[in-house]
Formats: C-alpha cells, structure tokens, sequence
C-alpha cells in the first residue's frame, strides 16, 4: 500500500529497505539494456515489464521503488527522436508504473516511490559517471538537471533520488536544482575508498547536504560494498541525516566492453554494519537482486 507516513517520518522512526538494481532484474526477465537509454528505453516500448521488476523486490521486501528514469533525460530522449512533451511524459510514467507496483503488491506495510536523476555521465552513456569531470561549470550543470527534476517532482513521487553522483561540484549543481520544487531528496555519490569518483574527500562531499532541507538523507551507491562501510560512518557524522547506502553487488562495470567483471562481494549480513553506522536506508544497486534484498529485509528485521 502506499503510505500517508512520510519518508522522513519512517527514517525517524526506523530503518526502510530499498531495491536493487532495476536493470539487472530487466535483464534476468530477457530485456536487452544495451542501448544508450539503458533501462528508460522500455518507458516507451514496454512499460509493463518496469512494473513488473518494481513488483519482485516489493514482493522481495523492498520498502522503496527507484523509478526507471535514471537515464532519462531530454537530450538524451532527443537523440532516438522523442521530442520534449513525450520525454516529459515518459519521465512521469517511470513514477506511475512504480506507483501501479506499489498497488498491486497487496501488502500492509507503507511503501515509497523514489525518482531517480543520475548524474550528467548516465546522458553520455560512456562510462563518465563513474569519473565526473565533464568540463562543464556548476551552472551548466544545474541548468542540465533542473528541468527533467521539475517534471519528476510534478510528478508526485514520494522522494527524488540523487544518485550515482561522482563529483562534489555535481552534487552543489542538483541541491541546486531541487530547491523550490516541493518534493525531498536523498543524496548519493558513487566512490572509491574515502573520496567521491572524482577524487574529493567525502568529508568535504557530504557537507555539501548538511544545511540543505530538501535533502532527508545523504549516503553512497554504485560502489563496492566494502566502501560502504566508511562512507555511511563518515555521511553521518558530517551531516546529522539518516543515511542512505545501496552498494554494488562488488562485481566491476567495464565500461569499454558494457559487461560486468570479477565477483560478487555483497552479502545481506553487511546491512547491520551500516544500520549501526547510521544508516536507514538500505538496499542494493547494480546486481543486487530480489534474492538479495529479501535478505537484507529479513537481517532488518531481525535486528
């Protein structure tokens, strides 16, 4: 059921689980993602089967939903020929078929539905979200984020996802962006070791958040999940929020050959390390599937 608690409340209140990644349970259902649009591509051409993958990890035990909209954006919805008004409408419909997944999962417990913004790198589809770097000044980007941010916000979700953000002068461009628009955010960036992708520290990238009430929760995803384990400590202290962390199953995206490489790392028995960090949103990110949440969901659950 959709909830009339908010998202903030439930992190007040206690820990929520989110998904895992929406593209690796599209691909087990036989989708091919290798376009440039990646998972936003079945927004137009088979919209059902993002409810369906929304449906498994609620069915799984996911409290949240991350839309299908990371890699949606104007631009890149120009370069198949969508025109503006249909781009927009395809980035509400990600929040509907999550909402429609949240109906049809006839459960008890609240359920959420985050809109997900990747970083300006997901647009290019080259591998530069996981470098940041693009040449491009904080107001470019901001301009770049605002107006696809506008279209998800009125679009009602419970939450806007900021994820997969490599670099510190990205993060200050989307707080930027989400101001005024009425709908909360959480805050994620993808890092190696103690700095963000870039190469920034994660102290001086997560004070980014700390004054900015839009954001209810600051944390990490797409990363190792051994990363994890510092970044939520130091997310927490910096800022004061509840923290987010949705890791990598541990295995590496080669962006040259767009195929993952080496092996899983991630287990459900993690989540109580990063719980005791501060962190209150848990789930998973590339890899991770509904197996896996079912298991953080039962870990949360017992702890």
């Amino acid at each position: 059921m959709t909830s009339t608690l908010t998202l903030a409340e439930a992190l007040t209140a206690g820990t929520v689980v989110l998904d895992g990644g929406l593209s690796n349970q599209l691909e087990s259902a036989g989708h091919d993602l290798s376009d440039e649009l990646w998972s936003a591509r079945l927004l137009e051409e088979q919209p059902e089967a993002i409810t369906e993958a929304h449906l498994a990890y609620f069915r799984a035990g996911a409290d949240v939903a991350i839309t299908a909209s990371y890699q949606a954006t104007f631009e890149g919805f120009a370069k198949r020929g969508t025109d503006h008004d249909r781009a927009a409408e395809l980035m509400a419909l990600s929040v509907e078929l999550a909402r429609d997944a949240a109906r049809l999962a006839r459960v008890s417990r609240p359920l959420w539905v985050a809109a997900s913004a990747g970083p300006y790198g997901a647009m290019l589809a080259d591998g530069s979200e996981y470098r940041g770097r693009y040449g491009l000044t904080v107001d470019e980007l901001e301009r770049f984020h605002r107006p696809r941010l506008e279209v998800l916000a009125a679009a009602r979700p419970d939450v806007l996802a900021l994820e997969t953000v490599p670099d510190a002068e990205e993060a200050t461009a989307l707080l930027r962006a989400v101001r005024g628009l009425g709908v909360p955010a959480w805050l994620t960036y993808s890092v190696a070791g103690g700095r963000t992708r870039a190469g920034q520290p994660l102290e001086e990238a997560f004070a980014l958040a700390a004054g900015a009430d839009e954001v209810i929760a600051v944390g990490v995803n797409c990363c190792a999940p051994e990363d994890a384990d510092t970044a939520a400590a130091i997310a927490a202290r910096v800022t004061g929020k509840p923290v987010v962390v949705y890791p990598n199953s541990g295995e590496t995206w080669d962006a040259d050959a767009r195929a993952w490489t080496g092996r899983a790392t991630f287990t459900a028995g993690q989540v109580k390390g990063w719980q005791q960090s501060g962190a209150r949103l848990i789930g998973g990110c590339c890899r991770v599937g509904p197996e896996a949440i079912a298991g953080i969901a039962g870990t949360l659950g017992a702890a």
